[in-house]
């Protein structure tokens, strides 16, 4: 079985990588194979979730919705309907804007289990696990 392949990105210029860091791992240890393109511009995250035929796109937010919605933009225009997750600091008020987007939302405090749950059910794959 061929495992799911996730992208997963920062939104923006801050210094904090252990979230992103921290979901990857649980994403890669829960099967899944976890593409980190880390601090890249909506172009890049089009490019390479196209280049590399991505299931999954995965989005650290550092509080600012606006960029998040112009990668989603970016995304819609090239033609990539790859379903997106969102974590991080993510304002109250966001959260209902970027779901009105489809775009599931997982701000600090989220469990790790239910982040790699969320993914799979994105997926809609069974997800190869190593320890099997």
């Amino acid at each position: 079985m061929v495992a799911a392949r996730v992208l997963m990105a920062k939104t923006s210029l801050d210094g904090h990588w252990r979230g992103i860091n921290v979901v990857s791992r649980a994403l890669r240890d829960g099967g899944f194979e976890v593409i980190l393109a880390g601090m890249v511009t909506a172009d890049t995250i089009a490019r390479i979730a196209a280049d590399e035929d991505v299931d999954l796109i995965g989005l650290h937010v550092g509080g600012r919705v606006e960029v998040v919605e112009r990668i989603l933009d970016t995304l819609a225009a090239n033609g990539i309907t790859t379903p997106v997750i969102a974590g991080g600091t993510i304002p109250h008020y966001a959260v209902a804007r970027l779901e009105k987007r489809n775009v599931s939302c997982f701000p600090p405090g989220s469990a790790l289990d239910d982040i790699v749950a969320r993914a799979r059910e994105l997926t809609a794959q069974d997800v190869v696990n190593e320890e099997e």
